[in-house]
Order: structure tokens, then C-alpha cells, then sequence
């Protein structure tokens, strides 16, 4: 399961709710230093597998191993100076502050001997920068709008400066154009600063796009992984989604562009000519 380039990993993984198993005997392991996105249809298990991976959900077999060690045995704070999480549904504390919320990004670097200090203002404060809300710094989370609250919680699972970041579905809430923007600050986190990152997306073309590793699930499995422009086809996307199309370069980037087939087309009737328009309009159009 483990191997020498990979810190993140999972084997023999059953993961259930209660008593509802959602997906059995997954084995899967991040590349370090990958921008790793996993997709699949809606209720394949792409959340339920980042939430064992983050130490959120405890496999009901299996272990998933952080650095070599069982994540569910090491002690929650360290997980959290090595894993950043961003969850699907982030509540925040009612009148809380932007400011104040990125800030617990920086909780887990706290300590006896390690108060609040002016790297950890640095570190929030660029955070912040990057994702887009200095100006939002003395409003509430409550008064935001969606797409402003995604980006004030993304803002904090940055500040926490982790090696690793999981985010589940980081889109959310957000138009086309912050979309990008996202997306382009968590390829530069990976590019520039060489950070791990694991992101579940709803968008294919998007995650053909911007990852350097794709998991494909379905049904509870794991049906593909590795590059992109490697397991992106026609097929697998029929496979896993159910939808025919062709696979084409992107001309922007020359990475795998989805390109759904087009739905039977219903004959469109021809135009009317003059002589078979009803003489009404006829008349009608000459004045008559």
C-alpha cells in the first residue's frame, strides 16, 4: 500500500455510514507533490473516500496511513500541522468575523511555548491576499454570500500551511470566473510551492484540466487512476458517467477536453413559400 512517493494512503478501505456501506476494499494511494482530483458521478463515494483520507470518517476495515503511520492513532493536532481540510459543508459560528475564522487556520501552530505571533498575522493575512478577501477582513461570514464564504474558508485551510490539502469540491458557489480563480490558486500552490493536494470536482473538463493525477470512482470503486491525458477517453467517461462524447486537446492547454455528444436533433419544418401560404397571409403581407 505504502511506497516511497506517497505520504497519503489507503488499503483494504470499507467505508460506511452506520450500516450502509458505501464503498468496500478500496485501495488507493496519493503521489506526493500531485495535484490529485477524484471524480465520478454524484453518490459514487468521491466525498465518503476524502473524508477517510482526511481522519473525518473512520473506515470500518482497513487503515489509512499518514507518514507511514495508522491516521486514526495519531494525535488529532498532528494530523492537523500535516493535513488541511476543506469540507463540503462548512458551518461557521454565528457573528464571527472573516479576520477571526481564517485566523483558526493558524490553531494547530499554537502552543505552550508558541503564541500568536506576527508570522502567524503574515501567514493570514497572505492567505487572505490570495484568495481574494482582504477587503472582506472586518464583515461577518454570516452576511457573505456563498461564493464569498467558500472563499474565506478556503482562505483558512491555507493559513493552517500544510503540507497536504484535501478539499472537497472547492467550486462550490462559485460562477465560472472565480471557478478558474480557484482552481489557478490551487495549481500554483501545487506548482510553486509544492504542496500535496486531493480535490473532489464535479467538472471533468476542469479536472482534466488542472490535475496531474485522476481518480475515477463508480459505484463504490475506484474504476482508474493516473494522468489525465493517460485514462481520459471516450470510454471511460461513457463508463463512468453514462455519457457518450468524444475526447478531444483542449486548444488552450492540449490536456483531455470532454465533448458531449449531441441529442437527436427533431426535424425542423421548412419555410413557407409563397405559394403555400394561406392567401389570408398573403394579404396580410401585401396590405391587401
Amino acid at each position: 500500500m505504502e511506497g516511497p512517493d506517497t505520504r497519503l494512503c489507503g488499503g483494504g478501505l470499507t467505508l460506511a455510514y452506520d450500516r450502509r456501506t458505501v464503498a468496500e476494499d478500496l485501495t488507493v494511494a496519493i503521489p506526493d507533490r500531485s495535484f490529485t482530483v477524484i471524480i465520478g458521478p454524484n453518490a459514487c463515494g468521491k466525498s465518503t473516500l476524502l473524508r477517510a483520507l482526511s481522519r473525518m470518517l473512520k473506515p470500518a476495515a482497513g487503515s489509512v496511513l499518514l507518514d507511514g503511520r495508522d491516521i486514526s492513532a495519531t494525535p488529532a493536532k498532528q494530523v492537523a500541522r500535516t493535513l488541511g481540510l476543506l469540507p463540503q459543508s462548512s458551518i461557521a459560528p454565528d457573528g464571527i468575523g472573516v479576520s477571526e475564522l481564517v485566523s483558526r487556520g493558524r490553531y494547530p501552530h499554537q502552543g505552550l511555548l508558541r503564541q500568536w505571533s506576527s508570522e502567524d498575522e503574515r501567514v493570514v493575512a497572505a492567505s487572505m491576499d490570495a484568495t481574494g478577501i482582504t477587503d472582506l477582513a472586518d464583515r461577518t461570514v454570516d452576511e457573505l454570500s456563498g461564493g464569498q464564504r467558500q472563499r474565506v474558508w478556503i482562505a483558512m485551510a491555507l493559513a493552517q500551511q500544510t503540507p497536504l490539502l484535501l478539499l472537497d469540491e472547492p467550486t462550490t458557489f462559485l460562477d465560472l470566473a472565480h471557478q478558474i480563480e480557484i482552481l489557478d490558486l490551487c495549481a500554483r500552490l501545487h506548482e510553486e510551492e509544492g504542496r500535496t493536494l486531493v480535490a473532489v470536482l464535479h467538472d471533468l473538463n476542469h479536472a482534466a484540466r488542472y490535475a496531474t493525477h485522476l481518480i475515477a470512482m463508480r459505484e463504490g470503486r475506484i474504476v482508474a487512476s493516473g494522468p489525465p491525458a493517460e485514462i481520459v477517453t471516450a470510454e471511460l467517461v461513457e463508463d463512468v458517467f453514462g455519457l457518450r462524447c468524444r475526447v478531444i486537446d483542449d486548444p488552450e492547454t492540449g490536456t483531455p477536453l470532454v465533448v458531449p455528444a449531441a441529442r437527436n436533433r427533431r426535424a425542423v419544418p421548412l419555410a413557407k413559400t409563397p405559394e403555400t401560404r394561406p392567401a389570408t397571409e398573403g394579404a396580410a403581407r401585401t396590405g391587401r
